[in-house]
């Protein structure tokens, strides 16, 4: 990364940022659509069972994830700062953090996850499914989250195309394994939705050991000596990442959490009601990456010019991600209003299914308008290091107003599995406008302490 004087140079630099992060994590989401997509073509019940299993595995992967994601401030802000011979140091340090969290995982994952299961009364072959699918799964904690501190450095240093590029030699290894694993070709056993889960776990080791090679050996990461020498796990600087990145996690997982609880609650519908909710979820959450990569890179560029001192470049990255966000969710909301049969026949061969998944894309459209307002403001807010309040603000958005609204809308009222919906909608439209209204306050409470200074 690099100043920049124009509106030109910083669209030129912001973009040269995003794009590789765009494809890697649009190639992160189509996994998990893979994963859906062929367990769906094996049939419902894998659909319904992979559904589950991804609805209560996506906000733990994405809230922990999140919390290791706060080594990118870290690292954006030492760079900025001038002060590269301190990366190789919280980089250890966020390792150590990663692997921490994969055993706690781990370790609650085999006490509570039969009983979660039970709790929700899903019929036998969907529980089954959905319970090897996790256990499966678990195989690959350890190397994902070590992965996630990996990329979240790479991606500070700007150098987002390397995470694109190992995310793109990812893609094909997974999508060959699910073709193998699920369908049982070539003599492999034929494994299901199962298969998925497995495909997965090898994929995440094959990720992490190549980034491993790449920021140990490749310029510009071989300058900061990373790995190059053994640090203890400190205290203190697990204390400081976890300042960080806890607000960041469970912001995170407050958002995803409340899709996988809505998930949950729907357990009381048919197979086919769940099917074609998760499968409208799946495509969502594709778009969805959209916003995701426009934060990441706020949080990067933010992160660095805050810690270089320039605030107006700051507030100026932020206008241009947030307008961009919003324009970007207009073209994507035209996709569904006007593709949304296509789309649901990705999904299943079944015309009720189709029928269902096609209804619920039509809701999708309201939610991932505010998503584009939300999301990348939470980035700019991470570049300022101001962290807390997002957490705040996205708990109460969607778990005190959103999750109870849908509940009363699904109950109470003719709406069914739909009311779940408008109170997705109703608490993603609310946390929008409180984060935007935090980013104003913060860059205004900036702007003053600068001016004070100088």
């Amino acid at each position: 990364m690099k100043q920049t004087e124009t509106m030109k140079q910083k669209a030129v630099q912001f973009l040269h940022i995003l794009f590789p992060i765009l494809i890697t994590q649009i190639a992160l989401s189509a996994i998990a659509f893979f994963d859906t997509n062929m367990s769906g073509k094996h049939g419902t019940n894998d659909l319904a069972g992979v559904a589950i299993g991804t609805s209560l595995w996506s906000p733990v992967q994405t809230g922990l994830s999140g919390i290791l994601m706060g080594i990118t401030p870290i690292v954006s802000h030492l760079l900025g700062s001038r002060s590269k011979e301190k990366v190789a140091y919280q980089v250890t340090q966020g390792l150590w953090l990663s692997l921490i969290i994969s055993l706690i995982v781990i370790g609650a994952g085999s006490l509570i996850l039969s009983p979660v299961l039970d709790f929700m009364n899903l019929e036998p072959q969907v529980r089954d499914i959905a319970f090897r699918f996790l256990c499966a799964i678990g195989a690959g904690i350890i190397p994902l989250f070590g992965y996630t501190v990996v990329r979240s450095t790479i991606d500070a240093l700007g150098q987002t195309r390397i995470s694109m590029l190992i995310t793109l030699i990812a893609l094909p290894v997974n999508v060959g394994l699910n073709y193998l694993l699920i369908y049982g070709k070539f003599g492999f056993p034929e494994l299901g939705g199962v298969g998925a889960g497995v495909a997965s776990a090898i994929t995440y080791w094959v990720i992490f050991a190549i980034a491993l090679l790449i920021v140990f050996r490749a310029e510009p990461f071989r300058s900061l000596r990373l790995f190059r020498e053994f640090f203890w796990l400190s205290p203190k600087s697990l204390k400081e990442l976890l300042k960080i990145g806890v607000p960041i996690g469970f912001s995170i997982f407050f958002e995803t959490a409340v899709f996988a609880a809505v998930t949950l609650l729907m357990s009381r519908f048919d197979t086919v009601t769940i099917a074609a909710h998760q499968a409208a979820i799946n495509f969502a959450s594709t778009l969805y990456m959209i916003p995701l990569s426009i934060c990441m890179t706020l949080t990067i560029l933010v992160g660095f010019e805050n810690g270089s001192g320039r605030l107006k470049d700051a507030r100026q990255y932020s206008v241009m991600g947030i307008s961009l966000a919003v324009s970007l969710s207009m073209v994507t909301a035209l996709v569904l209003l006007f593709a949304g049969n296509s789309v649901a026949g990705l999904y299943s061969d079944e015309p009720e299914v189709i029928a269902l998944i096609q209804h619920f894309l039509i809701y999708a459209i309201f939610f991932q308008i505010s998503d584009a307002v939300a999301t990348p403001t939470q980035g700019v807010l991470r570049g300022y290091r101001d962290v807390n309040p997002a957490f705040i603000i996205c708990f109460v958005a969607y778990w005190v107003i959103g999750l109870p609204t849908g509940y009363v809308l699904a109950t109470h009222t003719g709406m069914g599995a739909y009311g779940y919906w408008v109170g997705l909608i109703t608490g993603l439209a609310i946390g929008a406008v409180l984060l935007l209204i935090r980013l104003v306050r913060v860059q205004r409470r900036f702007a003053k302490e600068y001016a004070v200074q100088h």
